[in-house]
């Protein structure tokens, strides 16, 4: 399973014909042309909408950690509450797991500062605390090696995505929760997970994250199954241009043997 699964913030957009327009373009993985819609909207909302789209694009492509890095800028500039500066202070921890997950530079530190100091900022019932949640479990399961603080986690984000009405978020949580179950070998639960992140993946048209649910399936499934379901996650991959980068490994046929 990817260590570099990314968060969701939310559902479609509701009436909103910009909202609209930016996910049909964050869910096809054109996260530039879905931030460069928010530009003719100001203040904080649209400056940390623009940043998550931005910070998601380096996680699912290990690139544009400068234009990250602007936005994120802006949106701590433009924070005027402690929901809008958690929840920037939030992006930033999300920025710097990335550049540590991928290898691109360690800012471990960093990141745990700035979800540290999320928490501070975001009450337990702010809108943004299951993403922070969520956030931190990716943080104890992948740079701490806890899987148990990594559960807790995660089941804190699970109740309030599922409070909050994030069916995006859910996605993540419960393929998080049963890549879990997956290393403790219990199978019946991790599938039971793996299957729900996908339905809701498709359900929502959320291509971008397709492929990343149904190789993660793939690993809880017997063969012929499985086989079937790294098939169709290749493929999705090569359609979506080769995104989430991190995936081509994880769908790369063994070796064969010497």
């Amino acid at each position: 399973m990817a260590h570099t699964a990314m968060s969701g913030t939310g559902t479609t957009a509701g009436h909103d014909p910009l909202q609209t327009a930016v996910w049909r373009l964050r869910s096809r993985g054109c996260w530039t042309d879905a931030a460069a819609l928010l530009a003719s909207r100001e203040g904080p909302a649209a400056a940390l909408q623009r940043t998550q789209l931005l910070v998601e694009r380096c996680l699912f492509t290990g690139d544009g950690w400068g234009e990250a890095e602007d936005g994120l800028r802006t949106a701590e500039a433009l924070a005027v509450d402690d929901d809008d500066r958690g929840a920037a202070a939030c992006e930033r921890g999300q920025l710097a797991y990335a550049a540590t997950v991928l290898s691109v530079r360690d800012r471990a530190d960093e990141a745990r500062t700035a979800l540290g100091r999320a928490a501070a900022l975001l009450a337990p019932n702010a809108p943004g605390r299951p993403l922070l949640d969520f956030r931190r479990g990716l943080m104890a399961e992948h740079l701490a090696d806890s899987p148990q603080a990594a559960r807790a986690a995660y089941r804190r984000a699970h109740a309030g995505a599922t409070a909050h009405g994030d069916s995006l978020l859910l996605s993540f949580t419960w393929r998080h929760l049963a890549g879990l179950a997956l290393r403790e070998g219990e199978l019946a639960e991790a599938r039971h997970g793996f299957a729900e992140s996908l339905r809701i993946r498709e359900e929502l048209g959320y291509l971008v994250g397709t492929a990343p649910a149904l190789a993660a399936l793939a690993d809880a499934e017997p063969e012929p199954e499985a086989g079937r379901l790294r098939a169709e996650a290749a493929r999705l991959f090569r359609l979506m241009g080769g995104v989430p980068s991190w995936l081509a490994q994880q769908l790369s046929p063994p070796a064969p043997a010497a």
